[in-house]
């Protein structure tokens, strides 16, 4: 939090103004267009959770939101493309892409906060998801992109599956597709809004990618070397002028990963359909499924074992490499005036090296991760509840909905009134409104004037919770402002250099999951013949 030279929070961060300041007319005027939708929803958010939460649910839906993250899908899609469904994880990597890049587009275009907790309890498996804007849900645009474009897949006239296993997996879609979205709102993490406009841009990218992408791999499979630059080039633009976003939200992160993602997938495919052409089924430069039916399961385990190794073994080297030679390079350029920073990212020129062990928000998890993930798996009940602000964002719309209240308060024609003090008819200008004034408060009326009360997030040990917890007694007094911002969890220092490293890190993820490992089998005899 930046402060002045007293020592206070610096203008802006007791209102809207912050988010005035920070942003350019034509971006902050659909957000206060949005901005109360947001907030009216919240009381029946609130409402809806707590009547249905259960410690089971609690659990259910903190461990099925996993299979939304990115993280989830990084490790899953290259199992796709080792195990003969190359096409399936085209059309995978490419909705994906396209999702995790759109969705966090808007979301720094438009920065939208999430729903207020309180009133609303944060239940939640991952420590990063609260610091990301809340619109459009980037969970629901993945899972329902996912769906429909499976269901598609499923009702094609070219299945070949049987109709027990297609009724099955369309079943199955059901169920993850709406465990997904339902479970942004169970947990508090998205309101109605956010999941709606989420589930229809995963509807409009399916619809986008079956209709089109065809043509699109078409014009990469038998360009030339300039079309498929032209093509990363696109991809590059669409980075740069990604938002800036008003607060330290890692949105551009994960878009930038995915970035990386389609670029060296682009390159895979256009090395491939010139290395082994003459494949054309199932898909231009893939090699048909028919071939795979001769390995054995021991073979197929080899095949995959070794894959997530070359993937993290590349992860772990080219990264640290990347971050040790390009500081110099940075600074070099910098001094010429040819780099373009990023706001949040600190530049070359004010560090001296980046830290060999970066605690951050990547889409693809480190070796040392692994057990910590594995134990999640194990033990699905182990889950955050967090009550109150746990972002930048979440602390200044708490200050915004603080401040709006007590201009309401001090608006309201019947505030300090004698005459309805004493319940004076006359001193009312309808009898509506005094029945307003003096029925007795709803549930919704005990939510909402939970908003705005909270001074910092309080973490529920999962272990003990029963997801019944009765909310605790906040700070309303707007002194704690300061303490309120101390005590939010905040994304760590980013580096310039990371942009890059990122970008390259992820496109070679990318090209060994689709060319270099297949490579990598057919020299050691693992693959099908």
């Amino acid at each position: 939090m930046g402060k002045g030279a007293e020592g206070q929070p610096d203008a802006g961060l007791r209102s809207l103004n912050h988010y005035q300041n920070e942003l350019p007319p034509w971006r902050y005027w659909p957000r206060q267009k949005l901005l109360p939708l947001v907030r009216y929803e919240t009381p029946y958010l609130a409402w809806f959770q707590e009547k249905i939460r259960t410690p089971a649910l609690d659990s259910y839906f903190a461990f099925t939101a996993n299979l939304g993250t990115h993280t989830f899908f990084m490790v899953f899609l290259p199992i796709l493309f080792w195990s003969g469904y190359p096409s399936l994880g085209r059309g995978m990597v490419h909705l994906l892409a396209s999702g995790i890049f759109f969705s966090g587009f808007i979301k720094d275009l438009l920065c939208l906060p999430r729903p207020l907790s309180p009133p609303l309890q944060r239940i939640t498996m991952s420590g990063s998801a609260a610091l990301e804007y809340g619109f459009p849900s980037s969970h629901s645009t993945n899972a329902v992109s996912v769906a429909v474009y499976s269901l598609h897949l499923l009702d094609s006239p070219d299945s070949t599956l049987s109709p027990d296993l297609t009724f099955f997996l369309r079943i199955l879609t059901y169920l993850y597709v709406t465990s997904i979205v339902l479970g942004r709102l169970y947990c508090g993490m998205h309101g109605f809004f956010d999941v709606i406009v989420g589930s229809a841009l995963g509807v409009l990218l399916a619809v986008l990618h079956y209709t089109y992408d065809p043509a699109i791999d078409e014009y990469v499979h038998s360009g030339s070397a300039k079309q498929v630059a032209l093509v990363i080039l696109i991809i590059l633009t669409l980075v740069r002028i990604h938002p800036e976003p008003a607060d330290d939200c890692p949105c551009f992160d994960d878009s930038l990963a995915f970035a990386g993602v389609t670029i060296g997938a682009q390159i895979a495919y256009w090395h491939l359909a010139r290395a082994n052409a003459t494949w054309d089924s199932p898909h231009p430069s893939t090699l048909p499924r028919s071939r795979f039916e001769a390995i054995s399961w021991m073979q197929m385990g080899l095949r995959l074992a070794i894959g997530v190794f070359l993937v993290f073994a590349w992860r772990e080297i080219m990264k640290p490499f990347l971050l040790r030679i390009l500081p110099p390079v940075f600074r070099g350029l910098e001094k010429l005036g040819l780099l373009l920073p990023r706001r949040f990212f600190t530049k070359a020129s004010q560090y001296t090296k980046v830290p060999a062990q970066l605690k951050d928000h990547d889409v693809l998890p480190s070796f040392s991760d692994i057990p910590n993930i594995i134990t999640n798996i194990r033990h699905p009940r182990r889950r955050a509840i967090s009550i109150g602000p746990q972002s930048e964002a979440d602390a200044y719309e708490t200050l915004a909905y603080r401040e709006k209240r007590r201009r309401d308060s001090l608006s309201s024609p019947y505030r300090g009134s004698p005459a309805v003090d004493a319940g004076n008819d006359e001193g009312s200008r309808s009898g509506t409104t005094l029945h307003k004034l003096s029925r007795k408060p709803s549930k919704l009326d005990e939510y909402e004037h939970m908003m705005g009360t909270g001074t910092n997030a309080v973490d529920v040990s999962s272990e003990s919770a029963t997801g019944m917890e009765p909310f605790p007694e906040f700070i309303s007094d707007e002194r704690d402002e300061e303490k309120l911002f101390a005590q939010i969890k905040r994304p760590r220092v980013r580096y310039d250099v990371e942009v890059v490293t990122k970008l390259v890190v992820y496109c070679g993820i990318a090209w060994i999951s689709i060319d270099g490992a297949p490579v990598f089998f057919e020299m050691i005899g693992l693959m099908p013949s």
